[in-house]
């Protein structure tokens, strides 16, 4: 049975059944069925008799009895569910029944032995995250060795997932922060199931601005030293300088734009500075990817120069296949054609009808421009050449790009124009997992006190220090209660750490991605509501209650991981059915890319505990059977909290 969510079992047998009343393929069946929205309706719903009874030229409440009657809902000796109930003009109410649900969750097998850590460091402190790549992968990998039972996908695919793309010479700022923490929550995910995922960091690292840079660093030192944001703060500084100093002094201008291209011919002297450059960017942005917990190492960059040697060929290919055709053949499509406007080389996309695709805001043709008039190239090249590069020798099945929603025109574009040169088959996925802004309170794009953009850095040291204020809070309220953690210091900083960043990292996770969303620091740090706070406490909460059942047992773990489960109790009900949900929600969040999907069930999975902690006493449990039995809901509760925050990127603490 493990091998199956709730929901993939039901409709496999519903799909069957319908199959037989239909004369059709079960595999080509839909048969509707969804959780159902309230508890008075039973788990799940099937609402297939309605589209059927049409088929059938029959009414919908006798389709509906008929499904009932061809449906087989038995597994192992024991039925699935309970009597199915016809409900409406044919709706088929399904409530799982106890016997069921208790097996299903008793054949998710206990956890594996502990898995060691990424390796220490000669002095024992933590791997350099510059250093060691991949330790942090590695490590989140071996923490999530606990699936819960829950097999990978019987049809894994190469996907390649864009996000995060700092840039060189700059610190990264809040802008940063949804792509990257969607982007390593959906890593995650996608590669828990079985998919096999090819990170690329599509770091912006080449063009003009490099040029400018280079004139500067030809006449001055190139700022060093081991304070990254220090050297970056410096580094943009320089820039602001050079770029005032581009517009005022044509020598200057004329110097930066030679530069340009000797960094892309490959001068050596232009190479070193670039190289330097891009050496103090990228310790800076590993540093901020090692607190973040994010999973993107060093051998994840392709960045914009890493296609520099292809762009002259994936232009040239465009301008040879799809140079302008005339007569009625050019009105034909959907089609492209790459042609000079202006002076620039561009690709215009038009449909069917033979109309722009595209417009601008004066209602002109709008295209891609991919080579300027100085025979320069623009990002839109270098997309091209990634989509091309991706598909057809990474060999992604599926290409998603967590990007703000302001690219999505340009994004819907550029996935046009590949599939029409035949880059991008239409077995391959193309996704833009877009995303929204972060706002301040105010509803307005959140900036530093001084108007510029918030670095990200600041705002997670921040994080860090307010977690830690709330903790001395939760100390002083809990003066006197025996019970409560006593923490030394290394591990106070240690739950700071983690609440901290966790608590932005929810935050940003727990929301529509396709919405913006405000940035509030008493709501993202409260310890109630659907906050990382009280998500970390309930887990610490459960982890409590386990030990000091174990403790008053007079034994260690595991203490009650074998015991059949008792579901006599509503709340115990209740809590069996969220925990057998997991699955079915991991699917969901996989392939609608949802992490907020995920944020709302563990919020619902904590609320659930606590309901069933309030009603159906562990520690004081009329019986060891039924003390056993609940313990292992305990077990299943935190474990399940534990690998959802996992692959939401959150790290649990076990004592708060």
């Amino acid at each position: 049975m493990t091998h199956n969510s709730l929901l993939n079992l039901l409709r496999g047998r519903f799909a069957a059944a319908i199959a037989k009343l239909a004369g059709d393929d079960p595999s080509s069946v839909d048969p509707q069925l969804r959780a159902a929205g309230e508890p008075r309706f039973g788990d799940y719903q099937c609402n297939a008799a309605m589209a059927l009874a049409k088929l059938l030229g029959a009414k919908p409440r006798d389709v509906a009895q008929q499904i009932v009657a061809a449906v087989d809902l038995a597994e192992d000796g024991v039925s699935v569910v309970e009597p199915l109930e016809i409900a409406g003009p044919g709706f088929i109410n399904i409530r799982l029944s106890n016997a069921f649900l208790g097996r299903y969750l008793c054949e998710i097998p206990a956890p594996p032995a502990a898995s060691p850590t990424a390796p220490p460091t000669a002095d024992g402190a933590a791997p350099d995250r510059s250093e060691q790549r991949g330790a942090l992968r590695t490590g989140w990998q071996a923490s999530l060795a606990d699936r819960l039972g829950m097999p990978p996908v019987s049809r894994p695919q190469r996907i390649v997932l864009d996000y995060s793309s700092p840039n060189i010479a700059k610190q990264m700022h809040v802008g940063h922060l949804r792509g990257t923490i969607l982007g390593d929550c959906l890593a995650r995910t996608l590669e828990f199931v079985g998919h096999t995922v090819i990170r690329q960091n599509h770091v912006g690292d080449w063009g003009t601005q490099f040029g400018k840079l280079i004139a500067w660093y030809t006449e001055h030192p190139v700022p060093a030293g081991d304070d990254s944001d220090a050297v970056l703060d410096a580094i943009e500084a320089d820039y602001r300088a050079a770029n005032k100093r581009f517009d005022a002094d044509p020598a200057f201008a004329a110097a930066a734009r030679q530069a340009v291209g000797r960094l892309q011919g490959g001068d050596a002297a232009a190479r070193e500075i670039w190289q330097r450059l891009y050496a103090q960017s990228q310790r800076a942005f590993n540093e901020v990817y090692a607190r973040l917990g994010a999973t993107l190492t060093d051998a994840d960059i392709r960045g914009e120069s890493f296609y520099n040697d292809r762009l002259a060929a994936t232009v040239d290919e465009l301008r040879r296949r799809f140079s302008p055709r005339g007569g009625a053949e050019a009105q034909t499509g959907p089609r492209m054609e790459v042609r000079e406007d202006q002076g620039a080389l561009c690709v215009f996309l038009y449909d069917t009808t033979g109309q722009p695709c595209f417009r601008n805001a004066e209602g002109g043709e709008f295209p891609i421009m991919i080579q300027k008039s100085d025979g320069a190239f623009l990002y839109a090249s270098t997309d091209l050449a990634a989509v091309r590069y991706r598909v057809q020798e990474l060999k992604a099945d599926r290409v998603i790009y967590v990007i703000g929603n302001e690219q999505s025109r340009h994004l819907q574009m550029l996935f046009m124009a590949a599939r029409l040169a035949g880059w991008a088959p239409e077995r391959v996925r193309l996704e833009h997992a877009g995303h929204g802004l972060v706002l301040g309170p105010d509803g307005k794009k959140l900036t530093g006190r001084h108007g510029g953009s918030v670095h990200l850095r600041a705002l997670l040291d921040e994080a860090v220090e307010r977690a830690r204020a709330l903790m001395e809070e939760i100390d002083r309220r809990r003066e006197g209660d025996e019970t409560a953690a006593t923490l030394d210091d290394e591990e106070r900083r240690r739950v700071a750490a983690c609440v901290g960043i966790g608590a932005v990292k929810y935050a940003d996770l727990s929301h529509d991605r396709n919405t913006d969303y405000r940035f509030d620091w008493d709501k993202l740090l409260a310890l109630k509501g659907n906050t990382a706070p009280y998500m970390l406490y309930a887990y610490a909460r459960i982890r409590s209650i386990y030990r000091r059942a174990a403790e008053r047992a007079g034994t260690i773990e595991p203490y009650g991981r074998e015991a059949a489960l008792e579901l006599g109790e509503p709340a115990e009900r209740a809590l069996a059915l969220r925990l057998a949900r997991f699955r079915e929600t991991i699917e969901v969040v996989a392939a609608d890319l949802t992490p907020n999907v995920l944020c709302g069930y563990l919020y619902e999975l904590a609320g659930d505990f606590m309901r069933f902690y309030e009603a159906c006493p562990v520690l004081a449990a009329p019986d060891e059977s039924t003390r056993l039995a609940r313990m292992r809901m305990c077990d299943l509760s935190a474990r399940t909290l534990k690998l959802g925050l996992g692959l939401l990127g959150i790290e649990t603490v076990e004592r708060m």
